[in-house]
């Protein structure tokens, strides 16, 4: 189709056209809001890298999720900061952790909302990574299968729906499903991050989590940033293992791993809109330079259009909001 024949600005004429030929849309139902837990009560801290979100005690974060749903956001993800932290994360898989707590509370109060949790052990070790530390600094890939698996399991039985493993230790979906199916909990999902990078896109999350390794870095586990087939074969060895969900993290810098993994798997696929994402746009918007809305909204889409049909994404709450408006 060429000029004069093809005109394509006929359909973008007014809005009414624009709307009846959009391609890609966004909705409440796409949307996944990753929340902090803290102990305490009334307890309110702000994480002022990211602005508009707060670690909050398991009360205010009831509150949180219940204007979630109220919101039409299907479900949360909760990470849990642990009172005190040690080399095997045992607060990680205690029965009155700090996620398990928070997980109690809320399908208590709220109880149509999906619950979904981290399963990972680096907000509570004292080193800050997602495994056993052995001498040298090298991470217990084997070691930690039965720690992740006995976090999940805890969380599960404090009423989680859905469990989700950040750590990417080699063969975890099938320690945790193993773990699960024992215990009479086949029927709860698995959604892997399966594609995560070793990205310095995490810095806000890790101060809002206080995850930060204390010594070198998470590159032996997290993905090369450069491979982009590599993300096909630890997305398929999760499926492989039981996964459910296939997560790509982060979802900006990663779009074409969206859109290779959305080509590659049969499974739903979610994006990561992870901290530095989030935390660069707000910065932006403070500074005058964009319209932070349009920009919030341009990027949820471009990740949608990329294929994922999952978001979690610090943005959920205001672009429910505003879709809803």
């Amino acid at each position: 189709m060429l000029f004069p024949d093809y005109r394509g600005r006929r359909m973008r004429m007014n809005e009414s056209f624009r709307r009846m030929v959009r391609e890609t849309k966004i909705s409440a139902d796409d949307l996944i809001l990753p929340l902090f837990a803290i102990s305490g009560k009334n307890k309110k801290e702000a994480i002022p890298s990211m602005p508009g979100h707060a670690r909050l005690s398991t009360d205010l974060l009831v509150k949180k999720a219940a204007q979630a749903k109220a919101a039409g956001i299907p479900g949360i993800m909760i990470f849990g900061l642990p009172d005190k932290k040690d080399p095997l994360g045992t607060r990680a898989y205690a029965k009155d952790g700090i996620v398990q707590r928070a997980v109690r509370e809320v399908k208590n109060k709220v109880p149509e909302l999906a619950v979904i949790t981290d399963v990972c052990l680096c907000q509570y070790t004292d080193h800050g990574h997602c495994g056993i530390v052995e001498k040298g600094g090298i991470i217990d890939n084997d070691g930690t299968l039965d720690l992740l698996a006995r976090t999940a399991l805890s969380h599960v039985n404090a009423g989680a729906d859905m469990v989700a493993p950040s750590d990417m230790m080699d063969g975890r979906v099938a320690e945790i499903r193993g773990m699960l199916d024992e215990n009479g909990y086949s029927q709860i999902p698995i959604m892997s991050y399966a594609v995560k990078y070793c990205s310095a896109y995490y810095g806000p999350f890790r101060d809002a989590a206080d995850s930060a390794p204390q010594f070198g870095d998470r590159r032996t586990y997290q993905m090369d940033p450069a491979n982009a087939q590599e993300a096909i074969r630890e997305a398929t060895m999760d499926i492989e293992e039981g996964a459910d969900i296939i997560m790509v993290k982060p979802a900006l810098p990663y779009l074409d791993i969206i859109c290779r993994v959305r080509d590659e798997i049969d499974l739903p696929v979610a994006a990561y809109n992870v901290s530095g994402e989030f935390s660069m746009i707000k910065a932006a918007e403070k500074m005058g330079w964009v319209d932070g809305q349009k920009v919030m909204m341009e990027t949820l889409t471009a990740i949608r259009r990329a294929g994922a049909d999952i978001i979690l994404t610090y943005f959920a709450l205001e672009a429910a909001e505003l879709i809803n408006s």
